[in-house]
Formats: C-alpha cells, structure tokens, sequence
C-alpha cells in the first residue's frame, strides 16, 4: 500500500503579504481619523488656512473618499466625482512649493499621531511626496474659476 502524497500547507513557500497601505492606516476609520487631524492642524495653521475655503467640511470629506480609494480601499471617491483630476481641481487655490511642503508636514504628523506605522508613512509619502509638488501651480498661467463637483468622465 502506498502512501498518497503530503499536501503542501496552505500558503506555504509564499512570504506573508503585507497588508496594504488602507489596512494599515485602520481602514475607512483610521483614514477619518487621519484627515480629520489633519484638517483641525490646517484649521491652526497661518499658512495653509488661507488657501483652503472658508467653509471646510465639503473639502474634509473629499479628501476621506480620495485617501480611502487612493490607499486601496473602496472606489466611493471615483463613483461621486469621477477621476480625481487633481491638479485641475487645485487650480482656483494659489498653491506653492512652501505650502505643499507644509501640507506634507501636516498630513505626515496626522498620520504619525494616529499610530500609523512608520513602515506605511515611508510607503504613503513615497507617492505622497511627487503628488503634493504636482498641486504646485503659484506662477502658472491657468483658470482659477472651481471645477465644481461635475463628474469629469
């Protein structure tokens, strides 16, 4: 009589996978909790307040559906806005390299005072970094009237 073979362990020979950058922040909750710090620091800050509108909760809340898709979670960002189109939405905000390496700072104290782990801060910023100085459009020639909320497909 022989013996049938072993059947290997499942995921054996496969390295653990990490979790992505979405989990690791806390998912959906982590990722209010982020932005909204982060929002009550540009609320505190002579810098960037002035940038930003007076009213912030429409911004706030964008920016939560933005990050959670952004991160890998759910596409509830692209669903009410269609594509992001970042740049063209900064257009009407004067924006220069001083205040998106303050935005960076902001976003990347948010993070850390939430606990999240420096191994995803690096991750995040790593696409954070180039997406920030894109926004940057202070001696550009371009439209400054708001792209309003219209999907953009």
């Amino acid at each position: 009589m022989t013996t049938p073979p072993l059947e290997p362990l499942p995921g054996a020979g496969t390295a653990p996978t990490p979790p992505s950058l979405f989990d690791a922040v806390g998912g959906r909750e982590g990722v209010r909790r982020v932005v909204e710090r982060f929002y009550a620091l540009v609320e505190a800050d002579a810098l960037l307040r002035p940038i930003f509108p007076a009213d912030l909760s429409a911004g706030r809340e964008k920016q939560v559906l933005f990050f959670e898709q952004w991160l890998g979670g759910e596409p509830h960002y692209s669903e009410r806005y269609g594509h992001p189109r970042l740049r063209r939405r900064h257009f009407p905000f004067v924006i220069d390299e001083r205040a998106a390496g303050r935005w960076l700072a902001l976003f990347t104290r948010a993070m850390r005072e939430h606990d999240v782990p420096e191994s995803a801060v690096a991750r995040i910023l790593e696409g954070l970094g180039p997406l920030a100085h894109h926004m940057v459009n202070a001696n550009d020639d371009i439209p400054r009237e708001p792209l309003g909320d219209a999907r953009l497909t």
